[in-house]
């Protein structure tokens, strides 16, 4: 049994996406859709960067959606019922919004235009220098959440990301994070490290981002998607609209749950998860969360070619 999931940030690169634009035109009309809704040529940041623009949130949340759909709409053309046959589908951070989008709840333009609001109303929530995120490799999630309790006694510092055993994000005040990686580090990290990100994502901080996020998915038609997400912040099936909007907009703010979320799909019955757009961070984070499991990145041509003859 089958889940498709996607990659949230961290996963671009400059040139991301340009092979499949070369070798599929529906590719390319999902790129440039893309560009028009957002009346900018994101498409050229993609493919020849800067990287500093490519990095900017605003910019690097559509991209990523962009090219995990172009790949979805490249395996649908040739298996239309690929994604109605799959147990369920995820998405890591602003990879549920991707998730989505390939199972049917949003149209592409409108998950455009929620991306480019989500990366500009996150910058804008904590101004730069503020917030900070870090990684603490080597401890387990419950020895990190009494460190982010100690670490917080004036000033917000929150687990941010449960992404495999031993690597969780912690996020919040500069501070408090600098803090919480001192502490990790006393009881026995492997490593704990600061992470070169312009914001502190998924934390009580991001509540003005949540708070436009609410208000932008109001606005939006949320349909049922033709098989379950397993939602960020519960690790949970969820099929319905109204609570799909209700869970985008506390994950901003809340934990994503990934471990968890990858163990639930495999107790309901998922052997093999397919990584759908750039890089393949989700297809390592499978593999040290459960051996048994098959972890696959389907993100270039080559790719595409041998999954569809492996079906």
């Amino acid at each position: 049994m089958r889940a498709f999931v996607f990659p949230g940030q961290g996963s671009q690169f400059v040139g991301m996406g340009r092979d499949l634009a070369d070798a599929f035109p529906l590719a390319r009309e999902v790129f440039q859709e893309v560009d028009e809704t957002l009346s900018q040529n994101l498409t050229k940041i993609m493919f020849e960067g800067p990287e500093a623009d490519l990095n900017l949130t605003e910019n690097t949340q559509p991209a990523l959606m962009a090219v995990s759909l172009a790949v979805a709409r490249i395996l649908e053309k040739e298996k239309p019922e690929l994604f109605k046959s799959a147990k369920c589908v995820a998405g890591h951070s602003l990879g549920e919004y991707s998730a989505l989008t390939a199972a049917g709840s949003f149209q592409l333009k409108d998950t455009a235009r929620l991306l480019k609001t989500r990366g500009v109303a996150m910058q804008k929530a904590v101004p730069v220098g503020v917030g900070a995120m870090a990684a603490i490799l080597g401890l387990e999630i419950d020895d990190v959440t009494s460190i982010v309790r100690e670490a917080s006694d004036s000033e917000v510092v929150a687990a941010a990301n449960d992404n495999s055993y031993g690597q969780i994000v912690v996020s919040g005040h500069k501070a408090a994070v600098e803090k919480a990686v001192a502490l990790a580090t006393e009881k026995g990290a492997k490593r704990a490290v600061m992470l070169p990100v312009s914001a502190p994502f998924h934390c009580p901080l991001m509540q003005p981002a949540a708070d436009a996020m609410r208000d932008a998915l109001s606005k939006v038609e949320v349909k049922a998607p033709v098989v379950p997400l397993v939602a960020n912040v519960t690790a949970e099936f969820v099929t319905s609209p109204d609570q799909i909007r209700d869970l985008l907009v506390k994950q901003v703010t809340g934990m994503v749950r990934w471990r968890e979320s990858v163990l639930y799909m495999k107790e309901q019955g998922v052997t093999e998860l397919v990584e759908l757009g750039a890089g393949k961070v989700l297809s390592g984070l499978t593999r040290r969360i459960d051996k048994e499991l098959s972890g696959k990145s389907v993100g270039t041509p080559q790719d595409i070619e041998a999954f569809l003859k492996d079906l």
